[in-house]
């Protein structure tokens, strides 16, 4: 079973851009992106090239006698004499670039040559992107990938185009769903927020139509990336990176969720542990949400980069990590509200960077104001306030009514409600969160 992609769109685009540059697809392993790339590949090239780093140790030679293409077309074809290279017709996948960076070293060579077109891609690309950019900056494109979002999974469940945009046709004229919409849509996305949108386990859950093995798939991903922690840490210390991974569930469960490297162990220092963080964000495993010095814009350089919390990049692989007792209980009873609301934190900071944006939450000194998240459009703040049961929204009100926070407009309150708005923040339920950046940018707050 070929899940749809959104990348699917993106790879057409590029190949048909006369100025396109070769492109490197970025994000963490197991998110689909070779599957994505060779579904593209073999309908829409005659030649095919693929050559697996990891996996095809032999390739790693091919750039030792210097960068020009016809040289590396050469010692490709030394290796294996099948592969065709026509110009205008071929495309050459690099993968598991990491294993090799050599080949990001090559793509300038490439983007000048302008004869094949080019894809790389890896697992924990972050590690070593720093290299790659020295090696091939302003010859190369990046594109981030995810593991699905909720809209790929509405897709691979059978839901059309049509039908996804009815959810937005209600959201942006404000008019509640219906109990059948909303509660279908509802129960889809509470087995999203188990599964995640790993896609080997949304296509086993979708086939078998229960949770059968998932657990154990998601329990292997979590091993798998800790050997990649134990691999690819260089220059790091990998046990410090190892601590903090395995506490990042624990630390979500705390009140204030923020990560705190002393209580990572004993003795624990913020300076031993610089970088821990930045090295787990760009590895894809997680997503970083740094606490705002004030409520205003702009939301880049205001913030505190040592105060952040540190969210799962997949929030089927948070579950996955938790105790054998509340697995039972979210798999069995979906009961969401239990772990002190981090579980809706988590897929809302998910839906929020796989739209595009970055994480940003804020808690005043005296601790009566706080907010989980912030977004914006062209002119205004917004805080995105996640509520684990229908309850009272004091930080909320607060930030839009005092006149303190002169950039803060209206909010956004996301929880088990319909649609709907009071003049001065907009409900909306979980689900339509990825619907969020196009409400922002279309929705007229003057009319």
């Amino acid at each position: 079973m070929r899940l749809k992609r959104k990348i699917d769109k993106f790879l057409i685009e590029w190949k048909s851009n006369k100025d396109k540059l070769p492109l490197i697809v970025k994000g963490a392993r197991q998110i689909g992106k070779t599957d994505a790339i060779t579904y593209f590949a073999k309908n829409n090239y005659k030649y095919f090239v693929e050559i697996n780093f990891a996996l095809q140790k032999e390739y790693k030679t091919i750039f030792d006698d210097g960068f020009s293409v016809d040289t590396i077309l050469h010692n490709i074809s030394l290796i294996n004499n099948d592969f065709e290279f026509v110009p205008g017709e071929t495309l050459i996948f690099f993968d598991e670039i990491q294993d090799c960076i050599n080949s990001a070293t090559s793509l300038k060579a490439f983007n000048l040559d302008k004869r094949f077109d080019v894809i790389c891609s890896g697992s924990m690309i972050g590690i070593n992107y720093g290299e790659i950019e020295s090696n091939s900056v302003g010859n190369k494109q990046d594109y981030v990938m995810y593991s699905m979002d909720f809209e790929e999974f509405l897709w691979a469940k059978g839901y059309s185009e049509e039908q996804i945009q009815r959810l937005y046709d209600f959201m942006i004229n404000l008019k509640p769903l219906s109990s059948t919409e909303y509660n279908v849509m509802l129960n889809n996305f509470m087995d999203y927020m188990i599964l995640g949108g790993m896609p080997a386990i949304v296509s086993k859950f979708i086939e078998n139509k229960n949770f059968s093995g998932i657990l154990q798939m998601q329990e292997q991903i979590l091993n798998d990336y800790e050997e990649d922690i134990s691999k690819y840490a260089n220059g790091l210390d990998k046990a410090r990176i190892l601590n903090a991974f395995r506490k990042v569930s624990v630390f979500l469960g705390n009140e204030n969720k923020k990560f705190q490297i002393s209580k990572i162990s004993t003795g624990a220092r913020n300076r031993e542990y610089s970088g821990v963080a930045d090295w787990l964000s760009d590895a894809g495993i997680v997503n970083v949400s740094y606490c705002m010095e004030q409520c205003a814009l702009p939301l880049k350089g205001n913030y505190n980069p040592d105060n952040y919390r540190l969210y799962f990049a997949d929030t089927g692989l948070l579950i996955a990590s938790l105790d054998e007792e509340v697995q039972d209980d979210l798999r069995k009873n979906k009961n969401f509200n239990t772990y002190k609301g981090a579980i809706y934190e988590n897929i809302v900071g998910d839906m929020l960077v796989k739209s595009g944006y970055k994480l940003y939450f804020y808690k005043n000194v005296k601790g009566t104001i706080k907010m989980d998240f912030f977004v914006r459009n062209k002119d205004s703040l917004i805080p995105v306030e996640v509520k684990a049961n229908d309850n009272a929204t004091v930080s909320l009100n607060n930030l839009i009514d005092s006149n303190q926070y002169k950039d803060i407009k209206f909010g956004i309150k996301l929880c088990n409600k319909n649609i709907g708005f009071n003049g001065k923040f907009f409900t909306f339920p979980y689900f339509l969160t990825f619907l969020l950046k196009k409400f922002l940018s279309e929705y007229d707050m003057n009319n």
